[in-house]
């Protein structure tokens, strides 16, 4: 392994000819008579499931209307400040579901047409893609390199011209054992990438393919196959054993640091100050694979670190990453993927170019996002057991959003036109021609101007013949302005601001020209240079160009605010999965990080309250980030009422007024039976399995009352006080802050399980209580305790799973964290015991007894 000085190799240009498109003529398919066929449709939801879904939301408000009504004429005089909370609570989150439904009631599917886009498109003639890969280092055990090889070789082996892809690793850890991880992945790739095409094999992340149970009797395969099949799981085990002896051998850090084959430090021992790295794992010239075929082209790159910079975390590397990009092979799309997603279904790049490189609506579409599911396989139908923790997000939420304006960026498994993260504005339809029409530097003034700005600088055009004297001077200022402008909105980058207005056309981009590219030795220095951490001082980088910093959402949100659109595919076998299944413990982890992600937005700038006021976003889309990013506030009200049933059943009071009138009762069923109905035809319309649904319920209560309630306090510190603080899932990665721009309190995940566990022992405590309090009482005394009971009842069943989590033998919750409820349980009932002794009336003694 050749570990010397990171060097580039100038990548070879696979789509320079794609300025002249077969499509760009807005021809048929091949008739040439008419417009071309869609690459993709939209499928609305049949029009009866949705009509009765859309009445069922209209009564439950209605009724709603009716039961606000009555609690708020109907005081509980005994208990007032136990009803005022379950008042505020109830108003919050109904107003929260309300606010929801406003953006659900026009639901959508599509459907892309990969055969259309092979009949238009040759294998040589499809767009560019460049996959970005993060990872932020595997040394402390946090990041198996496994997962990161898997993600890798996923993406290499997927469906799609070798010449038109490349993948691209962020190691902002600067780890060496990524880095040897990734070298023996791209030896490994020579035999696995033949093999997957070859076969045609599903998924095509070896470690998730070979997991699968295959009997070849069934599947009636050739013996060819299976001889072949038996070889690769074998090199694959061995390449295995060198990737686990890697993680074990780096465990131990020599305290030197590490050194490489040459004698030379690795340049990054040092993981906050560290030079920019960058290296060719395949792509140079003459790689092939084992049967001789193009490869996909793999870089390795590591941005530089120095103290005192911000770096702004994995969006600061998906930027460096961009920018490289730009400079070696320049895809006009960008697939974003976190180091443990694999690509599970080879064809999903192409089903993405169908909505990117629609002859209609591609010019407006800014990014293609796939839902992502937990680890495991499906064979196209997903099995209930495999079924993501957030199917309503990505089977309803989304669908829902994809019908306005388009679904929300999540953070992987996404598509986008890389002229969208440029910060151009979409094509105009008056504007449309063959090569389309792009706008840039979108923010509010000027646009006017902008509209008829093309991709080349039309500045440029004002330098004729005819100008002389004062003309030519005037316009040559207005140029060095233009170009100027173009720096601080780019950065100092000549090649790179060259490439942003490469191939314009509808799948252009897919590489720079012979003529453009740089020598070797320059294309080093300039690729070092992107990558620098001074370049995006005083640049629209972070801000409107690249992703947006302070929130993932915040960068699919600047971009519906320019008026483009986005879509949202989910074919038959899930495109993208995660690794490995992750443990309670991790779930609880994401939970917070994206709560965390939210409050940040909902406290920034980027609010999509305010943010982005008078651009071209829809209003019900607006609405739509509007609950993206508030909900975890809806925690506050929703941790209060899972409390008051406790603190109903062990003081003996009641939220609900005792004299319910049967008019009353009648409004409560009717409101009741119409949440189920809405439920139930909501999972119809969007095929969701009824246990799925179920689960993302129970996940809701407990990540509502746990990640989600920290996510509140920890968004108001961050914002007010400037205190970062993050919860980890182990004591190795709570210390391991080296990717981190700022100092972090880690704090450990147990603390998160202290507020459901005592929900839970509370609720518990109070059903024995007042199941006590009816034995030794009668029937009679039932009465007023059923509605507790009730209530009691919908808390349990919702954290039901979480009280199995904390029995079980296997990712058990920590003792102290159970301790720690017990005990504060039991210091609020006897707070609550001393408080009520002293509050009662006192007793009046015999001598003060009226006298009858």
């Amino acid at each position: 392994m050749d570990e010397g000085s990171p060097e580039i190799v100038p990548a070879n240009s696979p789509a320079s000819d794609l300025d002249q498109e077969p499509e760009t003529s807005q021809s048929g398919d091949g008739d040439g008579d008419g417009p071309p066929e869609p690459l993709s449709d939209k499928l609305p939801v049949p029009p009866g499931e949705l009509g009765l879904y859309r009445a069922a939301v209209a009564l439950r408000a209605l009724l709603l209307a009716g039961f606000f009504r009555y609690r708020v004429t109907h005081p509980v005089r005994d208990a007032p400040w136990l009803w005022l909370t379950a008042l505020a609570c109830e108003l919050w989150l109904a107003l929260a579901w309300l606010l929801a439904q406003l953006a659900k009631l026009s639901p959508t599917n599509r459907a892309a047409h990969p055969g259309r886009l092979a009949s238009r498109h040759g294998e040589e003639s499809l767009a560019g893609v460049d996959v970005l890969v993060t990872a932020a280092g595997a040394a402390a055990g946090a990041e198996p390199p496994l997962a990161t090889a898997n993600a890798v070789l996923s993406a290499l082996a997927a469906d799609y011209p070798a010449g038109r892809l490349a993948c691209y690793v962020s190691d902002d850890g600067a780890d060496m054992l990524v880095f040897e991880a990734l070298f023996e992945a791209a030896a490994f790739a020579r035999r696995w990438v033949p093999f997957c095409r070859r076969h045609g094999v599903e998924p095509r992340a070896p470690e998730l393919y070979f997991a699968r149970g295959v009997d070849y009797l069934r599947d009636r395969a050739a013996p060819s196959f299976v001889k072949e099949r038996r070889a690769m799981k074998r090199d694959y085990e061995e390449f295995k054993v060198r990737i686990n002896y890697l993680a074990a051998k780096a465990r131990k850090v020599p305290e030197d640091g590490w050194v490489m084959s040459d004698g030379t430090p690795w340049p990054g021992n040092n993981p906050r100050d560290h030079p920019a790295m960058i290296q060719v794992l395949l792509g140079h010239p003459g790689d092939q694979d084992a049967e001789g075929n193009e490869l996909p082209r793999l870089f390795y790159v590591s941005r530089e670190k120095k103290p005192g910079f911000q770096h702004h975390r994995k969006a600061g590397a998906l930027n460096a990453l961009l920018r490289v990009s730009a400079l070696l092979t320049n895809g006009a799309y960008v697939l974003n993927l976190d180091y443990d997603h694999c690509v599970t279904n080879s064809g999903a790049l192409r089903e993405a170019m169908c909505f990117l490189m629609d002859p209609v609506a591609g010019n407006r579409t800014c990014f293609v996002q796939f839902p992502l599911r937990i680890g495991g396989d499906d064979d196209g139908g997903g099995g209930d057991e495999l079924a993501s923790w957030d199917s309503v997000f990505f089977d309803i939420d989304m669908k829902c959003l994809d019908g306005i304006q388009g679904p929300v960026y999540v953070g992987s498994g996404c598509f986008f036109n890389r002229k969208a993260l440029y910060g151009f504005d979409p094509a105009l339809a008056e504007d449309d021609d063959a090569h389309g029409s792009w706008c840039c530097f979108g923010n509010g003034k000027g646009r006017a101007l902008r509209r008829t700005m093309s991709a080349v600088p039309l500045l440029d055009s004002e330098d004729s013949d005819e100008q002389t004297g004062a003309d030519s001077a005037r316009a040559r200022r207005r140029l060095r302005s233009y170009h100027a402008a173009l720096e601080r909105h780019f950065g100092h980058s000549p090649a790179f601001i060259a490439s942003a207005f490469a191939g314009q056309g509808r799948g252009g981009g897919g590489g720079q020209s012979d003529s453009t590219v740089v020598a070797a030795s320059s294309l080093l220095r300039e690729a070092i240079h992107v990558v620098s951490c001074a370049y995006e001082e005083r640049t629209r980088w972070g801000k409107d160009v690249g992703w947006v910093y302070g929130g993932g959402v915040a960068t699919g949100f600047r971009m519906h605010a320019r008026g483009w659109a986005s879509a949202y595919c989910a074919p038959a076998r899930a495109a993208f999965r995660t690794f490995a299944c992750p443990s309670p413990s991790d779930v609880l982890a994401g939970a917070s990080r994206r709560a965390v992600a939210a409050m940040g937005v909902l406290l920034s700038r980027h609010c999509p309250i305010w943010a982005g006021a008078g651009g071209r976003m829809r209003l019900l889309q607006r609405l739509g980030y509007v609950t993206r990013v508030a909900y975890p506030l809806a925690s506050l009200p929703l941790t209060a009422y899972c409390a008051l049933p406790a603190a109903c059943l062990l003081t003996g009071r009641s939220i609900f007024p005792d004299d319910v009138s049967y008019y009353d009762a009648v409004l409560l069923i009717l409101l009741l039976s119409s949440v189920a109905a809405t439920a139930a035809l909501e999972v119809r319309w969007s095929r969701v399995a009824p246990r799925a649904w179920w689960r993302d319920q129970k996940l809701w209560a407990v990540a509502g009352t746990s990640a989600c309630l920290a996510a509140v306090f920890q968004g108001v510190l961050r914002a007010c006080a400037g205190v970062d603080v993050g919860f980890s899932a182990s004591a190795e990665t709570a210390t391991r802050s080296a990717s981190d721009d700022e100092e972090r309190r880690p704090l450990r995940w147990s603390n998160l399980l202290v507020p459901p566990a005592s929900l839970l022992l509370g609720n518990l405590a109070g059903v024995v209580v007042a199941v006590s309090y009816g034995v030794d009482h009668g029937y009679r005394s039932w009465g007023p305790v059923l509605g507790k009971l009730a209530l009691a009842g919908w808390v349990v069943a919702h954290l039901q799973g979480f009280l199995r989590g904390l029995l079980a033998r296997r990712d058990r919750a920590p003792t102290i964290a159970v301790l720690w409820s017990v005990l504060f349980v039991s210091v609020l009932s006897l707070l609550w015991v001393n408080v009520d002794s002293y509050s009662a009336p006192p007793a009046r003694s015999a001598s003060q007894q009226p006298v009858l």
